[in-house]
């Protein structure tokens, strides 16, 4: 029988780290370094390793992202069941949202990392590393877009989040659940989630747009949301209170701006949606709306920018904008 190929490929994080001269730990192993000792784990796969770089996750950026994507994409065509992208987690949650707007494959890619540096006492990479290659391995696992692997469980790209700082068990998926878990090494998948046809990224050509994130506040009189837009933003996501409140100041500012550059609102709880006709009130969810704002639905923060992000540098118009917000946050 023919074993199943996983290709891993290594982008660094804590997961590659190692202690450096001057203290502390820094990016250093590549692909074959994390691979040795754990392929005579899995004598069920084939695995091949590819090093694309050795950096933390904060230093990562979306074109890097997208070389991983094109990376992969390729060694799928070429033969691979599966493929595993390791990466640091303080960006990880990110990248897998980005790869699941624009993977089209049947072929699972699956993202892990780790909370703790290779080598120091009860390192989590190891064993996180050959969970994920059993999960892309599965056949279970196609067809279900981007997956994250960490700590045994398997989370959809786009319902999972990094929830705390420095704890092992960093990774959630809030009110959805996981889709599985892995039991005695194998991965068994309890939850499905529908996936969104690709974004096609060949029309991005120019420069890459500026999509910054606002948090809102106690107080906030809109002077941040005018700066951003008067700087030169293509968009920008507003993290509102709530299911998608500001102060009536402003939303009189996204009333005035909206209609030059998106302004799409998210709710910054960490949980929740965005609700649409609830509230009536000078900055409700109903009054941004009529003001032009677009609301993002169950997105994050960090998700609703990136979306916004993606459409806007492949030349989406305001109505693609407003259908494909609507359509990935509900």
């Amino acid at each position: 029988m023919t074993k199943p190929v996983v290709c891993v490929l290594s982008l660094g994080g804590t997961i590659t780290m190692t202690a450096a001269a001057g203290g502390g730990v820094t990016p250093a192993l590549g692909a074959d370094a994390l691979l040795d000792g754990l392929v005579s784990a899995v004598p069920e796969i084939e695995v091949d390793g590819r090093t694309l770089s050795r950096v933390a996750g904060a230093a990562l950026t979306p074109a890097d992202v997208l070389a991983a994507w094109v990376a992969a994409e390729a060694r799928v065509r070429q033969g691979a069941h599966g493929v595993v992208l390791v990466q640091g987690t303080d960006t990880l949650d990110e990248s897998a949202y980005l790869l699941d707007l624009v993977w089209g494959l049947d072929a699972p890619i699956v993202l892990t990392g780790a909370m703790r540096a290779a080598g120091v006492p009860g390192a989590d990479g190891p064993a996180n590393l050959i969970a994920a290659m059993r999960t892309a391995a599965d056949p279970a696992a196609r067809d279900r877009g981007a997956l994250v692997v960490i700590n045994d469980e398997i989370h959809a790209a786009r319902r999972v989040h990094k929830g705390h700082a420095e704890a092992m068990q960093a990774f959630g998926s809030n009110e959805f659940g996981l889709l599985g878990r892995l039991v005695e090494g194998r991965p068994v998948f309890a939850n499905q989630f529908g996936r969104h046809d690709p974004i096609d990224v060949r029309p991005m050509t120019g420069p890459s747009p500026w999509v910054p994130l606002l948090p809102t506040f106690l107080g906030d009189d809109g002077t941040g949301l005018r700066a951003m837009v008067d700087a030169g933003a293509g968009g920008v996501v507003v993290a509102a209170h709530g299911v998608g409140h500001v102060s009536p100041n402003l939303a009189e500012v996204i009333g005035a701006l909206a209609g030059d550059v998106p302004i799409v609102i998210v709710t910054r709880t960490g949980a929740g949606t965005t609700l649409r006709r609830t509230y009536n009130f000078p900055g409700s969810e109903s009054d941004l709306i009529n003001r032009g704002a677009i609301p993002a639905g169950w997105l994050t923060p960090n998700q609703a920018r990136l979306l916004l992000w993606l459409l806007l540098a492949t030349g989406a118009d305001r109505d693609q904008i407003v259908r494909a917000l609507h359509r990935h946050g509900d």
